[in-house]
């Protein structure tokens, strides 16, 4: 079996996001495989440098981002000629095609598609998101291998482009961290007044306040619902959309009973004490976070939208999903959530087909094919 030697991978930076937490999941996972691993930021800023393994090798750009990064990974590129340079991002992978090119890279060239080309221009804000996918589609054709995070990802990107089905594949997110690791962040203590016995039951959502994530869908879901019974929502993130929200919920009397504290390094607490973990999204690649919840062993109401809740409940067996922007059913299995029975085992178990050792493994498969092909 030829020998995976050394791995590259690119990202803007390591602030909290689901890709971040990818690309820290992956940097470790290959990195305890004996596999030297370089983790390649435009700029190394955000939380999560601290929960990159010791032995990876962070090389930091030092540029506003991944534009001015070119040269910087042309030279990279050609002076130490990793065995596989793995790009993690889409607006990134752009950037690294177009260095591996200028480069002359030969080695296993792969790129990650988080979220569907169809909807990203549309749904993503700026100018520059809008010539986002006919880039990809130009550019892509350069790459050996082209990774998606779940199957609907992955029929958009053979609809929306020119590649074939033997360059696409899929593979989950490495959500769900080593066991122990797991269980730490879980117990970890949560000094938070609405979690303490006997207080009304707390609705969660996690991810950023962005237009696609569709909070004021749940905001008047959530207050539809605490006409029926004595409920609280959190939503921890920070976003573009936060006064939009902030307004809405107070245009509905409900701000006693809902909080919006920004983002947290540390979710899983809050999973694991919640009621019900709703998720509201419009549109998404995968949905990290409803992995996570999973892992956490909450209750799960989540829109049926394109893509991935559907594959990661299994189309309703490990949670309730809703149709998209229709905020009396979101309340109606809020209540109904709130009334079944919680079943952390199976939901866990479920979470574990997402687990850093199986998707490590998946990737590193794929890599050696590469080689063999």
């Amino acid at each position: 079996m030829p020998e995976i030697k050394s791995i590259a991978i690119f990202n803007p930076s390591l602030h909290i996001g689901g890709t971040e937490r990818v690309v820290v999941n992956l940097a470790n996972g290959f990195v305890r495989q004996g596999i030297t691993v370089y983790l390649l930021l435009a700029r190394a800023g955000g939380v999560l440098l601290d929960e990159i393994h010791e032995s990876v090798i962070i090389v930091d750009f030092g540029k506003r981002g991944v534009f001015d990064s070119i040269p910087s990974l042309v030279k990279f590129l050609r002076d130490v000629c990793p065995s596989v340079f793995l790009s993690a991002q889409s607006h990134a992978n752009l950037m690294a095609l177009m260095a591996a090119k200028m480069a002359g890279f030969s080695s296993s060239l792969v790129v990650r598609q988080q979220t569907t080309l169809s909807m990203a221009g549309k749904m993503e804000p700026g100018i520059k998101n809008r010539f986002v996918p006919m880039l990809t589609r130009l550019l892509y054709t350069q790459a050996d291998a082209v990774v998606c995070i779940s199957q609907g990802v992955a029929d958009d990107v053979l609809e929306n482009t020119r590649l074939t089905v033997e360059k696409v594949r899929r593979i989950y997110n490495p959500v769900i961290p080593f066991d122990a690791e797991l269980d730490q962040r879980i117990t970890a203590p949560l000094d938070h007044p609405w979690f303490h016995e006997d207080a009304p039951p707390v609705i969660l959502a996690v991810g950023r306040l962005t237009r696609a994530k569709d909070y004021p869908t749940l905001v008047r879901a959530f207050a539809l619902a605490r006409q029926e019974r004595e409920i609280r929502l959190i939503i921890l993130g920070e976003g573009e959309d936060r006064i939009k929200l902030e307004n809405l919920v107070n245009s509905l009397g409900i701000e006693a009973d809902v909080q919006l504290p920004g983002a947290v390094d540390n979710p899983y607490p809050y999973m694991a004490s919640c009621s019900v973990f709703v998720f509201s999204s419009i549109f998404e690649g995968l949905g990290n976070v409803l992995i996570e919840a999973l892992a956490c062993g909450a209750r799960i109401i989540a829109t049926d939208c394109k893509y991935g809740p559907a594959e990661i409940l299994a189309d309703g067996r490990y949670g309730s999903l809703v149709p998209v922007g229709n905020a009396p059913a979101m309340a109606k299995a809020i209540i109904t959530s709130l009334n079944s029975e919680k079943k952390p085992f199976a939901l866990r178990k479920r979470a574990n087909d997402f687990s850093q050792e199986n998707i490590v493994q998946q990737y590193l498969d794929l890599f050696v094919s590469l080689y063999e092909s």
